[in-house]
């Protein structure tokens, strides 16, 4: 029997390479306090060392997993695509999730950077649409790609006619 279901395509832009190191960096950041719990904890009771020990052993070799693990996967599988039609998104590492939405239904485009983005030279593009699915954000993009996408993005709808509802 033959499959009338079209074949759905990766975008094919990825994300820039920067991000990796920015995603790590953020991992990383967020294992400092489960970390810094431990080493307080195994300060304040020293009855049970080599249980604290474990526990910090376990958690270096989970932080390690996940600062070198997550934002490999996560680039790999991050993509963009814009056209004079629509915007299309691939994110997630565990969930992924694409997106597509007409540029005739943008009604705004955004871009920022955060502290962290910024001495990363990263920035995020969000696309809100009348979609309840909310807006599609592309994250860790550099920060002139950005800037073009949001410009072309921008022409895109103002040279469409109608509300974007």
């Amino acid at each position: 029997m033959e499959s009338t279901e079209a074949g759905l395509r990766p975008p094919r832009h990825r994300v820039s390479p920067r991000a990796r190191a920015y995603w790590a960096v953020r991992a990383l950041a967020g294992w400092l306090v489960p970390t810094a719990a431990q080493v307080i904890w195994m300060i304040a009771d020293d009855a049970d060392l080599g249980l604290h020990v474990v526990a910090l052993v376990v958690t270096a070799v989970l932080a390690a997993a996940h600062v070198t693990v997550m934002p490999q996967w996560r680039f790999r599988v991050h993509r963009w695509e814009s056209t004079p039609e629509a915007v299309y998104t691939q994110a997630g590492w565990i969930n992924q999730e694409r997106r597509i939405a007409p540029v005739s239904r943008i009604q705004t485009v955004d871009s920022e950077r955060g502290p962290f983005e910024q001495i990363f030279g990263l920035a995020n593009v969000t696309v809100t649409t009348a979609s309840a699915a909310g807006p599609i954000k592309i994250h860790g993009l550099d920060r002139d790609t950005a800037q073009r996408l949001v410009d072309e993005l921008t022409e895109g709808t103002q040279a469409g006619s109608g509300d974007a509802t």
